[in-house]
């Protein structure tokens, strides 16, 4: 079944002209609105700022928020220093993972050593508050927090009042389009009711949504919007980062490809739409 005009927003950038077309094809009714350009990883300088006091010793722990942010760090850092000396410097602090996602990330990145340091999980269902519950019991006072997107305020500032000295880590590879007009009245759109079906083919277009909609004021009615609309993830990274943002992605295609999610999504989205109306 193909979209049957359902009004399909697709937050594309280079490949935006090609996802127009495929949507067509598929009788969706396209909206692209163009939402991050790229920024090189050498010009994180928050994240070499963090290294630099890391290396010399000045943390206690690293609480990484999330599993892209910590592999986006990660990757940041190796532009600058070696391995070796970035896995010694994190042996040397205590690694608290918000969730199975960040710990598995920094498995997977070899930045545990079983001989050095071991890492703290955080309970579900893994929020702010479950951070501040296992934070009470630890003895570490310089806190360097990983952040993907945007703050979180609360666990700063919770983390503050306990006499933690918090130091945020933002990491980015990808900024907000120069031209932001597309951008904006996707916002609009979805916050009105007027899209249906939102295809994310990468992590960073969720995070830029939710950037717009917030400096135009509109974030809480994007997101009651967007809970409405049926929403394609390309593969488990970008669901990952709709789930940390408070979204449940519906659908994700067989094989992480922009072709595959349009032309799968398109034989799903009109019934599962229909089913909740």
């Amino acid at each position: 079944m193909p979209f049957n005009g359902l009004r399909v927003l697709s937050l594309e950038s280079r490949r935006g002209p090609e996802m127009a077309t495929l949507i067509r094809k598929q009788g969706g009714d396209p909206f692209i609105a163009p939402s991050m350009r790229e920024i090189p990883l050498e010009q994180n300088d928050e994240a070499f700022a963090f290294a630099e006091r890391l290396i010399g010793g000045q943390f206690d722990a690293l609480l990484l928020l999330t599993g892209v942010g910590t592999r986006l760090l990660w990757n940041a850092l190796l532009t600058r220093y070696s391995p070796d000396d970035l896995k010694a410097a994190f042996a040397r602090v205590t690694l608290i993972a918000r969730g199975p996602k960040p710990s598995a990330a920094i498995r997977e990145l070899g930045l545990v050593d079983p001989a050095l340091n071991s890492v703290i999980m955080v309970p579900e269902p893994n929020t702010w508050r479950e951070v501040l519950i296992v934070m009470r019991e630890r003895p570490e006072l310089r806190i360097a927090v990983q952040e993907y997107g945007k703050p979180n305020v609360e666990l700063n500032h919770g983390l503050t009042a306990m006499g933690r000295y918090v130091t945020p880590v933002r990491v980015y590879a990808w900024d907000l389009p120069e031209d932001l007009a597309p951008l904006r009245e996707a916002a609009r759109r979805v916050a009105a009711g007027r899209i249906d079906v939102a295809l994310f083919t990468t992590s960073m277009q969720v995070v830029n949504l939710l950037r717009i909609a917030s400096e135009a004021g509109i974030e809480t009615e994007l997101r009651e919007g967007l809970a409405r609309c049926f929403i394609g993830s390309i593969g488990p990274t970008t669901t990952e980062t709709l789930e940390d943002s408070g979204f449940r992605a519906d659908f994700e295609p067989s094989h992480p490809k922009m072709g595959l999610l349009v032309n799968e999504a398109a034989g799903v989205a009109a019934r599962l739409l229909a089913d909740r109306r």
